[in-house]
């Protein structure tokens, strides 16, 4: 008589553990961000993100029509100005880059779900995530900006919004100038959970929105704090967000779990530029498998709980599925 649990029994074949698999991973889980600049025939690669590249308007629609092809079926945008200046108004400006390339994709007929990043680090002369008063973020007159910002984007055509900045009270601010506007039916997904992490550096590269001074610990979370986050989070809730976010989500699987636990809303995590970089720097260097290091790190993502991952693998990810 058997004295021990023979748990190989499930492990024997591909197949049984095809069945019996308990998370799955696919398209539909993913969001593909993208970088916009101004000009023509611009595909400039990223040097701290290789395979991923800034894209002028024409250009990006080339990338968007392969984007749909693969099977890949939502996108994150993210513009980069011509100039900028203290109010970052190339932001909120009807004739901004983002505006601009959203009444192109909605031209073009291109079937993909469009969110759009709303921030002002990109657009500001200070590389800040707001208007600088006395040398820190004027976080009440940031708000009314940025409701500006989504608003604009959304009458250009985006599908979703997702606030960046982590200003206090910036959830409701968009929320009550989308309602007043008629569009209710656009939804919010919050980066409610954003750590001031040393991981987005390459991000800061792409998005050419490094701080001129200082640092964003006024307003991102503390990396050891958790309980912060969840309140954090419901109060985004509270105020109207309809998906909530985790940035980054290796170092943060834990967060992502709680969240996963304390709330019903849908669960996004950003696999962020730097744990992008890590793997591809070492997969170059013939360290580990870019491939299934990759699928095993989204994997993960998704067991901890998230049900949407935005992940410069999304490309690569529909081609190895």
């Amino acid at each position: 008589m058997e004295t021990f649990k023979r748990f190989r029994r499930l492990k024997k074949s591909p197949i049984i553990r095809d069945l019996i698999r308990e998370t799955v991973l696919t398209l539909d889980d993913v969001i593909y961000p993208l970088f916009v600049v101004p000009g023509k025939k611009v595909k400039r690669e990223i040097p701290s993100m290789p395979d991923c590249y800034q894209f002028s308007i024409d250009m990006l629609i080339r990338e968007l029509k392969e984007i749909e092809q693969l099977g890949i079926k939502a996108v994150l945008l993210f513009g980069i100005p011509e100039k900028k200046d203290e109010l970052g108004s190339d932001c909120y400006s009807e004739k901004g880059i983002i505006q601009k390339a959203l009444r192109e994709i909605k031209k073009n007929n291109i079937n993909l779900y469009v969110i759009t990043d709303v921030c002002m680090c990109e657009y500001t002369t200070s590389g800040h995530c707001g208007i600088i008063k006395d040398g820190g973020i004027d976080n009440d007159k940031t708000i009314e900006f940025l409701a500006k910002s989504a608003l604009t984007h959304v009458q250009a055509g985006a599908d979703m919004v997702a606030p960046s900045d982590m200003m206090d009270g910036r959830v409701k601010a968009i929320r009550d100038i989308l309602d007043e506007n008629g569009f209710v039916e656009t939804p919010i997904m919050s980066y409610a959970i954003k750590y001031a992490s040393s991981f987005y550096a390459p991000f800061r590269d792409a998005a050419e929105s490094a701080p001129q001074f200082g640092d964003r610990k006024s307003h991102q979370l503390d990396p050891g704090n958790v309980r912060q986050a969840l309140l954090e989070a419901e109060a985004d809730i509270q105020e109207g967000a309809d998906i909530i976010m985790v940035k980054p989500a290796m170092a943060y699987l834990d967060v992502i779990s709680k969240m996963r636990g304390k709330f019903n809303v849908p669960i996004a995590a950003y696999n962020v530029s730097g744990e992008y970089a890590m793997v591809k720097a070492s997969a170059k260097n013939g360290w580990i498998d870019e491939k299934s290091v990759a699928m095993e790190m989204l994997l993960g993502i998704k067991r901890a709980g998230a049900d949407l991952i935005l992940t410069y693998f999304a490309k690569s990810l529909a081609k190895w599925l």
